[in-house]
């Protein structure tokens, strides 16, 4: 069979990467459980596929972990303890080559999730709308075409060049916008990052006109994605394209006066930080998230909780410890208080290492998975503002006050503490070091700033110049894609 099947599998088979969440009733089609013909002849059908939609993308080797941990990893705030190459070493290390098994698996865990939008979009348009009629057949395809997005987005984060390299023009990736149900279809040249971005805002924009408001729950509100979802990823599609009086005007819909949500679910700060990460994890900071249960798993060395939190954290042991914090680096910054409350999510290990302990279930590994937070929306906007203005921007301030003295009542910024506009970013860009720490970020932030990757322990820093600053298109993509080329 060709490398290609791994990934361009029918959506109708969805379960194959787990079941979905078991609340609400939200279980994908089983495997095999329905033909081509009769996948869209119901209701329950259609909205079975929609959820497993969402199954596709928690999978293990995406969303439902591996995809944070190597853009955490790719930083410079973690040591690898164990030197175990399944678990990330070579990307820790950036010895990555066109057959390591992260880039190989998760191309094809994005291009799987990519398919199954693809055809569940192509069935609606042939026979689901007839069924489920228009107003709901734009909100289930609203949801297919975010997840279409922000998957092709997370891609170009790691397989393709910045978009400030070129404004555009490098090459992104094949972008499959119809569905592929079997062999002989592989061959698609790659269109430009640019290409791909508009596609990608395209979708988003979509999503944004025939979501809903929101859902009956709060559970269904952070786990399926509504207008909110749709403008919160804007933001950070804007941002990685330098665009960013556009990111003011996508957060301004969501951010209000107050610095909560006007419309739509209520999104807002939570009170404690650490409520946050904890069951039933349905603050309204949480935009979206990818949910577990013990019957429902990221598999066996995907979860989060395996990769930062040690053995020695509890009993019996939540995770593996694979990835310590650096002592120099982060944690040691004198500017992070230390009474502020993000430090309980740092746990001094007996060994005389420090970890992240912000995933603390185990050894059965049920922490959501944060993916879009009300926090990172914040510091989005104010990043874009200083940006946008050019100028020590007093509501950028403010945003940077709410996010700091949610955990940390002590410390209190004004306007005239930051001599230039370049202070003022900088202490936004630390903050999001702060707040987002071990939820995928890092890596993100340093490549659409083209900045290097600092250098850590005995692995040198990585110029953006270099071809190890982004990865290489897979071996198997090159083989079955004869229009694919390689990164340079």
């Amino acid at each position: 069979m060709r490398t290609v099947n791994k990934y361009v599998i029918l959506a109708l088979t969805l379960s194959s990467l787990g079941s979905s969440c078991m609340r609400e009733k939200l279980e994908p089609v089983p495997t095999t459980a329905l033909t081509d013909v009769t996948a869209f002849d119901t209701p329950d059908r259609i909205l079975q596929q929609v959820n497993g939609l969402y199954a596709s993308v928690k999978s293990g080797q995406y969303l439902g972990g591996r995809f944070i941990v190597y853009n955490e990893i790719r930083g410079e705030e973690y040591n690898n303890e164990l030197t175990n190459g399944v678990t990330g070493l070579q990307t820790w290390n950036h010895t990555l080559g066109t057959n390591t098994n992260e880039v190989t698996n998760l191309w094809n865990a994005g291009y799987y999730a990519i398919n199954s939008a693809n055809v569940f979009l192509d069935g609606m348009a042939a026979k689901g709308t007839s069924i489920v009629g228009d107003e709901l057949s734009a909100n289930y395809t609203g949801e297919a075409r975010f997840i279409r997005a922000m998957t092709y987005f997370d891609l170009l984060r790691l397989y393709a060049r910045p978009y400030w390299d070129g404004n555009g023009s490098k090459d992104g990736l094949p972008l499959r916008l119809t569905g592929n149900k079997g062999p002989g279809e592989n061959d698609l040249a790659r269109s430009s990052v640019a290409e791909v971005f508009a596609q990608i805002l395209a979708d988003l924009d979509y999503a944004e006109q025939n979501l809903p408001e929101s859902y009956s729950t709060a559970f269904t509100n952070v786990t399926r994605a509504h207008k909110n979802t749709a403008i919160a990823l804007k933001t950070r599609v804007l941002l990685a394209m330098q665009r960013y009086a556009d990111v003011v005007t996508e957060a301004n819909k969501i951010v209000g006066e107050d610095l909560s949500a006007p419309t739509g679910v209520p999104h807002e700060l939570a009170a404690d930080i650490t409520t946050v990460f904890k069951p039933p994890y349905t603050t309204t900071e949480s935009i979206l998230s990818m949910p577990f249960t013990a019957n429902n798993l990221p598999g066996v060395q995907n979860a989060l909780a395996h990769y930062f939190t040690p053995t020695s954290f509890a009993t019996p042991a939540p995770g593996n410890g694979e990835y310590s914090l650096i002592a120099t680096g982060l944690i040691a910054n004198t500017s992070w208080s230390a009474d502020d409350d993000r430090r309980k999510f740092i746990f001094a290990a007996p060994n005389g290492k420090s970890y992240l302990v912000k995933y603390p279930t185990g050894p059965t590994q049920t922490d959501n998975v944060p993916v879009i937070r009300y926090a990172e929306v914040l510091l989005n906007l104010a990043e874009a503002l200083v940006r946008s203005t050019n100028s020590v921007n007093e509501r950028a301030v403010e945003i940077l006050n709410a996010v700091r003295q949610r955990s940390d009542e002590g410390t209190s910024f004004e306007v005239g503490d930051f001599a230039s506009v370049d202070a003022l970013i900088e202490a936004i860009l630390l903050e999001r070091r702060i707040e987002l720490l071990g939820e995928g970020f890092r890596s993100f932030d340093l490549l659409r700033l083209g900045q290097t990757i600092p250098g850590k322990a005995n692995v040198n820093p990585v110029s953006p110049t270099q071809s190890e600053y982004i990865w290489p298109i897979p071996a198997g993509e090159l083989l079955n894609n004869k229009l694919a080329t390689p990164n340079p």
